[in-house]
């Protein structure tokens, strides 16, 4: 069932994106060219929850779609990382503050399996805790927003959560804040 790769030529190759143009021959003989693919490092998405069972969110401007977002910390993971869950840790210090001694990987995600080449990695960090002021990229202007955990899956329901893979997160968090094998009982939901 897989495609045999003929040629690959690139489009774009950047630090950020490549896109390249592959000829494939599908089992049943068919040749398609060109099939792009969008190469991206991999990412990570990071559901932070304090002790006081809030969850730290963000908003901030993406101008891919010239709009304010509620989101979670994310970013990419970095060579220097050594593996996604030090991405995560990072990012989240880096955008929030906030640390935890406690990450939880939830999923693997493809963001878009059709054409992109990348996976996201989704952490929750329990108990995290405010430990130094935010280290913002130069095209980031984050404010934090801690939201009840009761209140986002009123945020999921309502649409108001438009990143699709931190939605996803935020639903796998949830589920397994809510299942017997989640989180101590003292960040449990009354």
């Amino acid at each position: 069932m897989k495609w045999q790769v003929k040629s690959t030529k690139y489009v774009v190759k950047d630090k950020w994106i490549s896109l390249r143009s592959d000829e494939c021959i599908l089992p049943n003989g068919k040749t398609i060219e060109p099939y792009y693919v969008l190469e991206y490092p991999d990412w990570v998405n990071v559901v932070p929850v304090t002790a006081g069972k809030e969850i730290i969110m963000l908003k901030q401007y993406r101008h891919g779609i010239n709009d304010m977002i509620l989101e979670i910390p994310c970013g990419s993971v970095e060579k220097t990382d050594g593996s996604p869950v030090n991405a995560a840790k990072r990012e989240l210090l880096e955008e929030t503050g906030y640390a935890s001694d406690n990450f939880i990987q939830l999923c693997k995600l493809s963001p878009n399996p059709a054409n992109h080449s990348n996976i996201t990695y989704c952490y929750l960090a329990l108990e995290a805790t405010l430990k130094q002021e935010q280290r913002l990229d130069d095209t980031e202007q984050i404010e934090i927003v801690k939201i009840p955990l009761s209140e986002v899956k009123s945020l999921l329901k309502n649409n108001m959560i438009s990143q699709a893979l931190h939605a996803a997160a935020l639903f796998y968090a949830l589920n397994y804040m809510e299942s017997e094998s989640g989180i101590p009982n003292a960040l449990r939901r009354p």
